[in-house]
């Protein structure tokens, strides 16, 4: 068994930045940097990756424990697949990382990291069975067995984002079915996510596809933005009853922007409930503790178990 060093560094890549965080052996920050992330020339991305991590190995005086998190999957070949970083996808970026730095490195969906975050000493922490789910931009997730990722063999477990959503619900309040970010057709991510919600309130009559607004309407006790809400709610509520019936989650952590909304949050088990059949109820509902720190945090403890059980 490999020994931990003292220092690990979580890094998480969006579409815009790179984030960097340092964390000592309790996975406390003591120090994060960020820069702007190149999306369209692959050696400049990874030169820009590897100078981070080298750059915090000088600061800290030794080599750090590496896990990445970032937008996308790592299929079934290492290959990386990212619509927001789209230089790297088709690369074996792990692989490249690894002959660069001289030391193991282990990069995961940064959906799934949120998960694993919220599972370790976070809104999930001691529960078997945690998923945690992104409802912001987009909306994915992923599920976490006592404190680790569940794997599966295309890397996607508990990519709820794109279930196909319920026809019963399009029909029941006469929606089209709307083209998704992937390729697909009618995934929940369309009506779920933030500019799902956007759209169904413009859809209703609202005027602008702004979730702030809705929010300011909803608690004025606008018609509309209640409408709106109810729809939102139940098709919210269907993805997580498939969740339910799936995994049998003992908690579903929420974050991600439109979990700010309490209104979403304390509507979210009795919506579930009516869409489980008789004797099964919804799990525990919770906000996320570590909000927008779960992306580096989780792939610090990524990096972490990847070294351990190495």
């Amino acid at each position: 068994m490999s020994m931990i060093n003292t220092i690990t560094y979580g890094l998480d890549i969006g579409g815009t930045k790179i984030e960097i965080g340092l964390f000592d052996s309790e996975l406390n920050v003591i120090d994060s940097r960020r820069v702007p992330t190149p999306t369209q020339d692959y050696d400049e991305f990874l030169s820009t990756v590897a100078n981070l991590i080298l750059e915090a190995d000088k600061r800290c005086g030794q080599q750090g424990t590496i896990g990445i998190g970032m937008p996308g999957i790592l299929d079934k070949n290492s290959r990386v697949q990212s619509a927001n970083v789209p230089c790297a996808t088709g690369k074996l970026l792990v692989a490249d990382l690894e002959t660069t730095l001289g030391r193991s490195v282990a990069v995961a969906n940064d959906c799934r990291l949120f998960a694993l975050s919220e599972s370790c000493g976070g809104a999930g922490d001691k529960q078997p069975l945690v998923y945690g789910a992104i409802l912001g931009t987009g909306a994915g997730g992923g599920l976490c067995i006592n404190g680790a990722l569940y794997k599966s063999g295309n890397n996607i477990a508990g990519e709820f984002g794109h279930l196909p959503v319920s026809g019963y619900l399009l029909q029941k309040y006469n929606l089209p079915a709307r083209p998704c970010g992937c390729g697909l057709i009618g995934c929940c991510e369309a009506y779920i996510a933030g500019p799902g919600l956007g759209w169904l309130y413009n859809h209703f009559g609202g005027g602008a596809e702004s979730t702030t607004k809705f929010v300011k309407d909803l608690r004025d006790k606008d018609l509309v933005a209640i409408k709106t809400f109810e729809c939102y709610i139940e098709f919210l509520a269907s993805a997580f009853s498939t969740l339910v019936l799936s995994y049998d989650p003992d908690i579903i952590v929420v974050g991600g922007g439109l979990s700010k909304i309490d209104e979403i949050i304390e509507a979210l088990p009795e919506a579930i409930n009516k869409q489980l059949f008789t004797g099964i109820e919804s799990p525990i509902i919770s906000r996320a503790v570590f909000g927008d720190s779960s992306g580096v945090r989780g792939a610090a403890i990524l990096g972490r178990q990847h070294v351990k059980n190495s």
